[in-house]
């Protein structure tokens, strides 16, 4: 059973999540609309009250608990809500910390105060635009045994060499040690084989090293110039991490944000970067402040429609690529069809995370659950890595004479720090690396992917 504090966005799509595997979830909200709402759509017990309040976690029976998931809007309400959770005896208690001035003391809240996870929405935020960053043509990036594997988004336009491509005669195209392992058509999605036929408008879905995916995207035609310098609009939180990060890759960033405070706030924590006040929605502020010399703008402010419209304007004023924050994932679906090369969900990043924690924790056999999970395509496919142990089935036997359930895929495996992209021929290794590519079917541990049953 999971109990899950504040029915924000983060909070609905972890009840949706959980709900949809099947779960007992009870959600806690001071707001008595949310809570109605979400108990009547995802058939979970609600309480409406404060999640940090003793009476109420024990009405919630938090003893009982599998994990505690506190992700109100209050970095101390979850804290207290942690503690109370840790001291009454729920098995895993999780927490969402925003406030850049905790990040230095969230190693001191797992290890002293009992926490088993602290997540920070927009620390995740600007780690993917990050990688966006530092791979231009991808409109996602994911990663995997550590930064060693990617899984990149790519869209086939008019001017890329993989239109009417079948994917057997790839090879011919590009001599990359890749693979595509998903794609999207028109909102349908594919787990494809060696027959399928690549189309404009596609989006693919593409593990490899990154080098590997650097030729890829060469000989293909996606690739575009390394990107320097970088205009943000919006002073948040996420600016906050971002620009740092950005700073130690060498890469300029110019934020213009419209308070005052804010902007003071920045520009004495952040010397490296140059904050302008100003009004980012005025195209005469952006012109005045040279945003069509920038490489990338990220557009960062509270509204969606705002982030999307920016990015468009930046576009038309020749800015090679435009990543807008949104936190309505329904938003996504009509990004394909506008001119905004990247989106980012902050609340989704983070509920992946928390998911891929919880199926690892709770797992019966531990030492092949889920290390890391993504969730891509729109939501509708997970990638999950597994690390292959003595207990997988099928051990040394040919992939070709291993039967998988219908809509899995073998993403790629990672040896003796080589990537495999699976053949035939290529076999599974105790201590081998797995990237699974899973269509609707939950998996928990990688014993799962296999026909032939579970392990038990």
């Amino acid at each position: 059973m999971y109990i899950i504090i504040g029915l924000g966005k983060v909070g609905q799509l972890l009840t949706k999540y959980l709900a949809d595997e099947g779960h007992d979830v009870v959600v806690i909200d001071t707001n008595p609309q949310k809570v109605d709402s979400v108990v009547n759509i995802y058939d979970v017990m609600g309480i409406c009250g404060n999640g940090a309040n003793f009476d109420i976690l024990q009405s919630a029976e938090v003893e009982r608990a599998d994990a505690v998931i506190s992700v109100t809007t209050s970095d101390e309400l979850n804290i207290l809500a942690g503690l109370i959770a840790h001291k009454e005896g729920a098995k895993s208690v999780i927490a969402r910390v925003r406030n850049p001035d905790y990040s230095s003391q969230q190693s001191y809240i797992r290890e002293e105060l009992g926490f088993d996870m602290i997540v920070n929405p927009e620390q995740a935020a600007a780690d993917e635009i990050t990688r966006m960053i530092m791979f231009p043509p991808a409109a996602k990036v994911d990663t995997f045994v550590k930064g060693k594997v990617e899984l990149i988004e790519l869209k086939i336009d008019k001017k890329v060499k993989l239109h009417d491509v079948i994917l057997s005669q790839l090879s011919k195209v590009t001599k990359a040690n890749v693979l595509i392992c998903a794609v999207c058509r028109q909102e349908e999605v594919y787990i494809p084989d060696g027959s399928f036929v690549l189309k404009k408008g596609d989006h693919i879905f593409v593990t490899g090293l990154h080098k590997d995916l650097t030729r890829f995207c060469l000989d293909t035609g996606f690739m575009s110039a390394k990107i320097k310098n970088v205009s943000i609009v919006g002073g948040s939180k996420i600016t906050y991490y971002l620009i740092k990060q950005l700073a130690v890759l060498g890469i300029k960033t110019k934020v213009i944000e419209n308070n005052h405070q804010r902007c003071i706030d920045l520009s004495q924590k952040m010397p490296y970067s140059v904050v302008i006040e100003g009004d980012g929605s005025d195209k005469d502020v952006l012109l005045e402040e040279g945003v069509q010399l920038s490489d990338a703008i990220v557009t960062l402010t509270g509204m969606d429609e705002q982030n999307i419209i920016l990015g468009l304007m930046a576009k038309t004023l020749g800015v090679k690529k435009a990543i807008a924050k949104v936190n309505h994932i329904s938003a996504s679906n009509f990004i394909d069809q506008l001119d905004v090369d990247n989106i980012v969900d902050p609340k989704s990043i983070v509920a992946s995370q928390i998911i891929g924690y919880l199926r690892s924790k709770f797992s019966l056999d531990e030492k092949s659950s889920v290390v890391t999970l993504h969730k891509v395509v729109n939501e509708q496919v997970e990638a999950l890595e597994f690390v292959v142990n003595e207990n997988t089935k099928n051990l040394g036997k040919p992939l070709s004479e291993i039967q998988m359930k219908k809509n899995i895929l073998i993403g790629g495996i990672l040896r003796d720090y080589k990537l495999i992209i699976p053949k035939g021929q290529d076999t599974l290794e105790v201590g081998d690396r797995v990237i699974i590519i899973a269509y609707n079917i939950i998996l928990n541990k990688l014993n799962d992917i296999f026909k032939d049953g579970y392990y038990e």
